[in-house]
């Protein structure tokens, strides 16, 4: 099973049963995670994404926690101004956390992301990073990856550019901490969720969230599907703390892209003999990325914030 120990062991549930989510959705299991160690002394605060459905309409509420919904683009400046206001009570204990999908965070939310990581706004930031906006039929985002089919970019049309680099422009933001984090790696999850509450200031965790509707999986495969992103390097486990980049897991046995976009099917127009070469291409452009980062560690400097 993979980093089998008591380390992830739920010790008492913080969400109710019957999310409304798809069999094989990452967001249930993030959130179970999440509000285990959150506790209920939280305020989720939740844009328009899929886990706005998933946590119920109201009065209904998936989390044993306050959750307020906002609008697509105002996650950050609604979760700022609870702060501020829990903190003008002496609330200061109560932990204010954004839940948002990559539409919200990559795009839409993407000015009011940006403007309270530049102020240094005492909040936690989880991106649900699946790769478009599939709440709504599986749209093109700037998160898709190279190559990927969606409702927007179907058939032959598919995604020709490459994602942004989010956590680069967050971490560019010289905000106190940011990493990725996978399902298929627990004990990493909750570590650095766990080193996130202990930091004052903005932080901000991007998760892989394997999406069997969108990523056209069986819902059995999503957890195989997350670990062989990072075992392949498209999604590298690596966090940046006071502008310190360092690797949390180098693959022992690294695999090849293809294995982790095989089981997709919305890579599977890629696997025609006239596409072999995007296939190249992709991998070209991970290891390149691999190497960056590689470097990056190698250069880490106290910055001194």
């Amino acid at each position: 099973m993979g980093q089998a120990n008591a380390n992830f062991l739920i010790q008492e549930e913080k969400v109710f049963s019957g999310a409304l989510s798809c069999r094989g959705c990452g967001w249930s299991l993030l959130t179970r995670h999440l509000a285990s160690l959150l506790g209920e002394n939280t305020v989720y605060v939740v844009p328009a994404c899929c886990f706005s459905i998933i946590a119920g309409p109201y009065p209904l509420n998936d989390l044993k926690a306050n959750v307020v919904h906002t609008l697509f683009a105002a996650a950050p400046a609604t979760a700022t101004g609870i702060r501020a206001a829990l903190d003008r009570q002496g609330k200061t204990d109560t932990n204010v956390v954004i839940l948002a999908g990559d539409g919200g965070t990559f795009d839409i939310g993407f000015q009011a992301l940006s403007g309270a990581a530049s102020r240094g706004e005492n909040l936690l930031y989880i991106c649900n990073n699946n790769g478009a906006y599939m709440n709504t039929g599986i749209q093109s985002s700037t998160a898709t990856p190279f190559g990927a089919a969606t409702t927007t970019n179907p058939g032959t049309d598919f995604r020709k550019t490459w994602p942004k680099d989010l956590m680069g422009i967050i971490a560019a933001h010289n905000i106190p901490y940011t990493a990725t984090v996978s399902l298929a790696y627990l004990n990493d999850f909750r570590d650095k969720i766990k080193k996130a509450m202990d930091i004052k200031g903005f932080r901000l965790l991007m998760i892989d969230g394997p999406c069997p509707p969108g990523h056209k999986t069986e819902p059995s495969e999503s957890i195989e599907e997350t670990r062989l992103a990072v075992e392949s390097n498209l999604f590298p486990l690596f966090e940046v703390e006071k502008g310190k980049h360092k690797i949390n897991h180098f693959p022992k046995n690294k695999v090849k892209v293809e294995e982790c976009l095989k089981l997709q099917g919305r890579f599977k127009h890629l696997f025609k003999k006239e596409n072999k070469a995007i296939v190249d291409k992709i991998q070209n452009m991970t290891d390149f990325n691999w190497k960056r980062l590689k470097l990056l560690e190698k250069m880490n400097v106290d910055l001194g914030y």
